[in-house]
């Protein structure tokens, strides 16, 4: 595991990095601005506080970066497939351990209408958390700990 990437753009539109640096809502809305865009869609996971009830007290994700920026890369190719306007596709994801509130993730879809921007995100996290290799361990109150593979949130019954 890195702690820390270099973001690794896959073309001059498009931008992944795994990092153990806080993410940047900012940062990644402007990597998803074009003057084509007439929306941008943001997708910010977050670090909430419980699990199915079970207090949740942090997170702890690792990944395996090479093949997680690969997956990334393969998701906005599959996404310019079916929505052919996208400008951009923005993928952020932090490794390390966070804290309640903390953002974990951030997808951004740049394109120049809005329903095509909101299908292409949703595309993008639910496909991200199924094939990516991310796990997370999740710290509980009661000190307790359990590593969960971010593919099993696609699960039906989950609330990833």
């Amino acid at each position: 595991m890195t702690l820390s990437a270099t973001p690794i753009p896959t073309s001059t539109h498009d931008h992944f990095s795994i990092t153990f640096a806080p993410l940047s809502l900012e940062e990644v809305y402007g990597l998803a601005d074009d003057a084509a865009n007439g929306a941008i869609v943001v997708m910010s996971g977050m670090v909430r506080n419980n699990t199915d009830g079970k207090p949740v007290v942090a997170l702890e994700y690792q990944a395996y970066e090479p093949m997680a920026i690969a997956i990334f890369q393969q998701i906005a190719t599959q996404i310019r497939q079916i929505w052919t306007d996208v400008t951009r596709v923005v993928i952020h994801h932090r490794t390390g351990k966070l804290q309640v509130g903390e953002i974990s993730v951030l997808v951004a879809v740049g394109c120049p209408h809005r329903t095509e921007a909101f299908e292409a995100c949703k595309y993008a996290i639910d496909t991200l958390k199924h094939n990516a290799p991310i796990w997370k361990k999740e710290h509980w109150e009661d000190g307790s700990t359990s590593w969960v593979s971010i593919g099993a949130c696609e699960q039906p019954g989950e609330n990833c």
